[in-house]
């Protein structure tokens, strides 16, 4: 018996290092138990506008474990200061291939839709000018005074899903017309030539003060600027008509019909239960609308009124405005009374700027800086004047007024501003035939 107990003994130690001497032996591991569930609740998603966060080199954190009874903050994006524009630099990106060009937008992508007057609508993509125009109405516009051709395009917001959009021209008889269009199946750079339907067909008395601009709200409405039929002086006193959709900014439903019309009535429009007056309008007093912008972040409208004689102006109307303000044409030029010493202007808006005509003769509303290339003009709302090219920047400051300067002297006949989907802006020099980045 000791010797067979002597012989395990031996035999134990020789396992052991064999085992000890092997580099595929396996080590025993130490088993944790698991954790019990807690009440602790998942942590919250990321915001759909933030990307996900890049590998880098740092070493791997232990996360601190919150008490299930402190929930977990939201997360917050930290805004972009905001700052007076003290420069900006006017960079050429189309140099010509344009006649007269008065607008420019997106169509929620990267191309750029150029409108011009005489009635094209063109496309710029991955750098070029392309050959073949989107849209041609030229055989249907008028363009047989100054103030008279197709003025602007505005895409539907599902215009990625149904492919709808619209144009703001004067046709052969000088009145304004809002139509809706197809962009062709087949090609996303064409627009079908056969698809127009007319909405909206405005008398205009005169053939200049026509409006033009036309821009979907952030509510989803179309919004359509209104001169107020033109001559001079207000002749037929349409600024404070609301019976006539003249001197008037319009907004209306182009998603549902109604009472015979390929557009409705938002239930919520200010004169919509006015008998006296035309339930499309939204804001009444306006002289000629040239250019009007939401700003996409806030909301707020930005609207420039073209003068008489004297005062160019910009208002602005913030958002959640439930409309109905008067701009004050034509008891009022600006912040002064018009062809009167005297005038009541209780119930009027005042502008936000006015210059007078020592320094221009016509004013073209941009658009605020949203985009993320040139953080110093953040915030910052652009304007111009057609005559002389100067170009301002408007900045709110905290006690509600407005912080102006020069920019720059362009020395363009600057017809309009652009954004695109990125919120870069541009400008447009009618005479020049050209397209300038504003950086």
């Amino acid at each position: 018996m000791p010797m067979r107990i002597l012989l395990l003994i031996l035999s134990l130690f020789a396992l052991a290092a064999c085992q000890a001497d092997d580099p595929t032996a396996t080590a025993v591991a130490n088993i944790t138990p698991p954790i019990a569930p807690t009440d602790t609740p998942p942590p919250s998603p990321p915001p759909a506008n933030t990307a996900a966060p890049l590998p880098t080199d740092a070493p791997t954190l232990t996360p601190t474990i919150t008490p299930a009874s402190t929930p977990t903050p939201p997360p917050t994006n930290t805004p972009i200061p905001e700052n007076p524009a003290a420069s900006i630099t006017l960079v050429p990106i189309i140099s010509g291939g344009l006649t007269k060009p008065v607008f420019l937008t997106h169509a929620g992508d990267g191309r750029l839709f150029i409108v011009e007057q005489p009635g094209q609508i063109k496309i710029w993509a991955d750098g070029v000018l392309l050959p073949q125009p989107f849209l041609d109405v030229s055989g249907r516009v008028s363009t047989n005074a100054n103030e008279r051709g197709l003025f602007s395009i505005a895409f539907h917001p599902d215009y990625g899903e149904n492919g709808r959009f619209f144009i703001n021209y004067t046709n052969r008889d000088g009145n304004t017309v809002i139509s809706r269009w197809q962009v062709d199946p087949d090609n996303p750079d064409r627009a079908n030539p056969d698809s127009e339907a007319i909405l909206l067909t405005i008398r205009q008395p005169y053939g200049n003060h026509n409006g033009g601009g036309m821009a979907f709200g952030p509510d989803g409405y179309l919004y359509i600027g209104m001169g107020d039929g033109g001559s001079a002086d207000d002749p037929e006193g349409n600024g404070q008509n609301p019976a006539t959709l003249l001197g008037t900014m319009l907004r209306i439903d182009v998603d549902h019909e109604g009472n015979g019309a390929l557009y409705s009535i938002p239930p919520d429009n200010p004169f919509v239960n006015d008998n006296a007056a035309r339930n499309e309008i939204w804001a009444t007093g306006l002289r000629n609308p040239w250019r009007f912008s939401f700003d996409r972040l806030s909301g707020d409208l930005y609207i420039a009124d073209v003068g008489q004689n004297l005062w160019e102006e910009a208002h602005v109307q913030p958002a959640g405005s439930p409309g109905g303000e008067n701009y004050g044409w034509n008891i009022l030029e600006g912040t002064h009374c018009f062809l009167t010493d005297n005038c009541d202007p209780t119930g009027l808006e005042q502008p936000i700027f006015e210059y007078d005509h020592s320094l221009g003769c016509s004013i073209t509303g941009g658009y605020v800086y949203r985009g993320q290339k040139y953080l110093a003009l953040y915030g910052n709302y652009f304007a111009a004047d057609f005559c002389t090219g100067v170009i301002w920047r408007l900045f709110p400051k905290a006690d509600g007024s407005w912080d102006t300067a020069v920019l720059l002297q362009s020395g363009l006949n600057i017809s309009s501003f652009g954004e695109d989907v990125n919120g870069e802006l541009y400008l447009l020099d009618h005479t020049g035939g050209a397209v300038y980045q504003i950086q």
